[in-house]
């Protein structure tokens, strides 16, 4: 199938490569081209070039600004040739705003489908992620072949903005697990135990999870190039703080996860991968 992509980050790249390998061809567009670059794939003019040329075109952006933009603009998706197609939107999105989007979509007669995922670059790779899916039912079966080459679980929750808000929710337990360990760790080097024995002893013990499974040769060899950044998990752990405000239900453990990420920033490794976070605690 031949098929649009916007957004070629760590994340979006991985997983236009992978679509690449399953077979599907493609026509993508960053707003940075060289990020291009390395892909087998056609590159557009503009993301309504991107919409011209397929039927069913992912995004794969930073954020609600990202996707309002590449939507809305005078070269965007929805001034391309959009009617009867499905956008995929990948995203982590605000939950507020995935409403715009629905109606946009709407309004020009095509679908729009909320498919945050579950993973990064390393499952991405080998199309291993977990896909939640809110929309449209008969857009989620036309375009469900496809996610199932980038997604061993897919969940389909259709009511609007469900599969934004489960994402937050999910990255509350990313941001906490990722927070913990790094401190465990560094508690465990203070107290005179090797690195490479913390690890392997919280690995079998209180610490055993996908979170370190998927970290723990970032965090032995302190190699911290990014495969979801400090600055992402902040901003998704900062829409979470907004949901629990218009739920009017408090949330401990996020609220004070959410501060350790912005030292992230003032510290100058927020582009950084998540699992950096232990450079704070290291240093303390």
């Amino acid at each position: 199938m031949h098929l649009g992509f916007i957004g070629l980050g760590h994340l979006g790249k991985t997983i236009a490569k992978r679509l690449l390998d399953c077979g599907h061809s493609l026509t993508v567009w960053n707003r940075t081209k060289s990020k291009a670059g390395g892909l087998n794939a056609n590159n557009a003019a503009s993301p309504a070039a991107v919409a011209d040329d397929a039927d069913i075109i992912f995004l794969c952006l930073f954020d609600s600004d990202g996707v309002h933009s590449v939507l809305a603009d005078e070269k965007g998706v929805l001034s391309g040739d959009v009617s009867g197609k499905v956008i995929v939107d990948l995203t982590t999105n605000h939950f507020k705003a995935v409403s715009d989007f629905y109606g946009w979509c709407k309004e020009k007669g095509c679908v729009y489908l909320e498919a945050p995922v579950l993973g990064s670059v390393v499952p991405a790779a080998k199309g291993a992620l977990t896909v939640l899916i809110s929309g449209d039912r008969k857009g989620y079966d036309q375009a469900k072949g496809v996610l199932e080459d980038i997604g061993t679980h897919l969940f389909y929750l259709e009511t609007p903005a469900l599969a934004t808000k489960m994402k937050l929710i999910n990255n509350l337990t990313l941001g906490s697990f990722m927070a913990t360990i790094a401190e465990a760790l560094s508690f465990g080097e203070a107290v005179g135990i090797t690195r490479a024995e913390v690890l392997d002893i919280l690995s079998a013990g209180g610490g055993k999870s996908l979170v370190l499974e998927a970290k723990k040769g970032k965090l032995m060899a302190e190699d911290f190039s990014t495969h979801f950044s400090n600055a992402l998990i902040y901003k998704d752990l900062h829409c979470l703080q907004d949901l629990s405000h218009e739920l009017k239900k408090p949330i401990f453990t996020g609220a004070v996860t959410k501060e350790l990420y912005a030292r992230t920033f003032e510290e100058g490794i927020d582009r950084e991968d998540f699992s950096s976070i232990y450079k704070l605690f290291k240093q303390i």
